[in-house]
């Protein structure tokens, strides 16, 4: 299942099953899970780990030296879960210095061209659109929904079930479960009809997440009295609970 034609370090660790294509390139100190398929000109370079079921396209390189001024040449670790789909081109930087991870969770799909910067976290069953771009130290909770060239600048985080439509350029925390577009990127509602379809999420549960963002947009109030109504006005769920503390542990403001 390895191509002769490729070249794979004496030194990698390599699972069960793995097709490695020709012309890839497996670093040495790299980890490559189980049923793993790897296509030809595929970079795989030190410092990956890679979990089972993944399959990456041509061109891609994964583990590359992170583009921060900061980085010295330390070890340091890219780290990639279980059946994500890597496509053509994208790039994904490992952590900028050592004991630091670069983060790839479970059954993503990154798109064409894009590129993931040093130090970023990716949970589960996100999507990144075609030539998106995600810079340094940025996260993204579970299935996350960037269409095609959306920016993330540097420590932005997006909550779980969010959208951002093509070409927004994201500057600060992008807070769960809304639809965000535009430049400057401004709120556009609720993302009902993907929690509806991939999360059963009841109709009142959504009534209260509107009602809750309601009060943060709309109100003309100070995000902190807008929480502290929100506490006050919209029945607890496990998602309003979610709102409320995305929005109290942001450092750098959310998109309003």
């Amino acid at each position: 299942m390895i191509s002769p034609l490729a070249y794979v370090a004496p030194e990698a660790k390599i699972g069960k099953n793995v097709t490695i294509q020709p012309f890839a390139y497996i670093d040495k100190n790299v980890e490559i899970g189980d049923d793993c398929v790897i296509m030809p000109f595929v970079s795989v370079l030190a410092g990956t780990r890679m979990g089972k079921g993944n399959k990456v396209y041509q061109h891609a390189v994964l583990g590359a030296e992170p583009q921060d001024f900061h980085y010295t040449g330390e070890d340091s670790e890219l780290v990639i879960g279980n059946n994500n789909h890597i496509r053509e081109n994208v790039v994904i930087s490992r952590a900028t210095h050592s004991g630091c991870q670069t983060v790839i969770g479970n059954e993503n799909f990154l798109m064409d061209r894009v590129h993931i910067c040093h130090d970023v976290r990716i949970g589960d069953h996100c999507v990144a659109g075609i030539g998106s771009t995600i810079a340094g130290d940025c996260v993204l909770n579970d299935c996350v929904i960037l269409s095609g060239n959306v920016s993330l600048y540097q420590h932005s985080r997006v909550g779980s079930w969010s959208l951002i439509q093509g070409g927004s350029r994201i500057s600060k925390d992008v807070p769960p479960y809304v639809i965000i577009s535009g430049n400057p990127a401004g709120y556009h509602g609720v993302n009902a009809t993907v929690m509806q379809h991939h999360h059963n999420i009841s109709e009142k549960i959504l009534r209260h997440i509107a009602n809750a963002y309601r009060l943060i947009y709309q109100g003309n109030f100070s995000l902190f009295d807008a929480l502290q109504k929100i506490e006050e006005q919209v029945p607890m769920s496990d998602e309003i609970r979610t709102i409320i503390d995305f929005c109290r542990d942001s450092k750098q403001g959310i998109v309003r």
